[in-house]
């Protein structure tokens, strides 16, 4: 892949299974929130299942849209779209009934200083969509964040474990589904909390923060020393074939590979992609946030992506000068301070 448009035809190809999910569920699919970095390639992800499963369904995207090609881009795919302030209540009131919502909203980086904000978005707005949208199945993306670090000899957190989020934003995100929890069970809401540590995109992720570091020959932090990836398009996938999990009390899903990756590991195959050694700075701790995804591989299957797939992909892109985003995942933070 050197383009693009090649990158997104990749993670937006539906899968047999993800069709025939589709097609299990009534009615229209709403995301919320689509304007961020996997929004877009979902909502055309379940345009293209829809339309080949020969489905009438609609397929929309709310978002701010303060960039306007984002909006023209999901029309011209066939995805209906609405500006919208989801913070705004009246516009969220106003907002059309859809069966499905896909909850994508939040808020990470900028955190710290501006906490009051992230805590409205990621605490406040679920309860004023949940009011909203009672008779519909919900989706909530959340994040592996709200576990404790655990020891990397422990295969990771699974969901039956106790959360321990660590920093303002993880308890904001904790917060989100405590919220949306209790709105399900007042209102018998069937809903997802999804779990996603790490997705990958060639534009932004661990492998392009890594990659990046290798190519500029800068020092890679190993204070968390290892990470759980997913394929963007795959953990996608995942999130729309929720649709079929939803109960109430909502199920919980961690959503990531199946690996416990070494940062040091995943840098030195890398390196090799890209013909540069690496730099490593400070040591390996024996924690980290991982977490256990076996439940949704149960469910799902596994990705359909490999790791080593990823990496040949990410060191190809880097090194031929493949666009990318300048959002670093800050994979490294131990503290929580996003």
């Amino acid at each position: 892949m050197r383009t693009v448009e090649e990158l997104e035809n990749k993670m937006t190809e539906p899968s047999e299974k993800l069709i025939s999910d589709l097609m299990k569920i009534d009615g229209d699919i709403m995301i919320l929130g689509v304007g961020g970095k996997m929004g877009p390639t979902l909502a055309i992800l379940a345009k293209r299942a829809i339309d080949e499963a020969g489905l009438q369904k609609k397929i929309i995207g709310v978002s701010r849209f303060s960039d306007g090609a984002l909006q023209k881009r999901l029309e011209d795919y066939g995805v209906q779209t609405i500006a919208a302030d989801l913070l705004d209540d009246e516009q969220v009131q106003n907002l059309p009934h859809a069966d499905n919502i896909i909850y994508m909203a939040g808020n990470k980086f900028g955190t710290t200083g501006n906490e009051h904000f992230t805590w409205a978005m990621n605490a406040y707005l679920p309860g004023r969509v949940a009011e909203r949208f009672k008779d519909s199945r919900i989706v909530s993306f959340s994040t592996g964040n709200v576990y404790p670090h655990t020891s990397v000899l422990r295969g990771g957190t699974s969901e039956d474990q106790p959360t321990a989020p660590v920093g303002e934003y993880a308890q904001s995100c904790l917060g989100r589904e405590r919220i949306f929890t209790y709105f399900s069970q007042k209102y018998n809401i069937p809903m997802v909390h999804f779990r996603l540590n790490y997705a990958i995109d060639l534009r932004y992720g661990v492998l392009v923060d890594v990659a990046n570091s290798i190519k500029n020959q800068q020092p890679i932090d190993l204070s968390l020393g290892h990470v759980n990836v997913i394929w963007q398009g795959d953990a996608n996938e995942m999130a729309l074939r929720s649709l079929i999990t939803c109960d109430t009390p909502p199920t919980i899903l961690n959503v990531t590979g199946p690996e416990t990756l070494s940062i040091r590991w995943l840098a030195e195959r890398l390196g090799e992609e890209m013909g540069i050694t690496p730099i490593f700075d400070n040591e390996e701790k024996e924690t980290a946030l991982l977490s256990n995804a076996s439940k949704a591989h149960k469910l799902f299957g596994y990705p359909s992506v490999s790791v080593r797939e990823m990496i040949e992909w990410t060191g190809d892109w880097l090194m031929n000068e493949g666009e990318t985003i300048n959002k670093p995942t800050h994979f490294q933070e131990r503290k929580g301070a996003f």
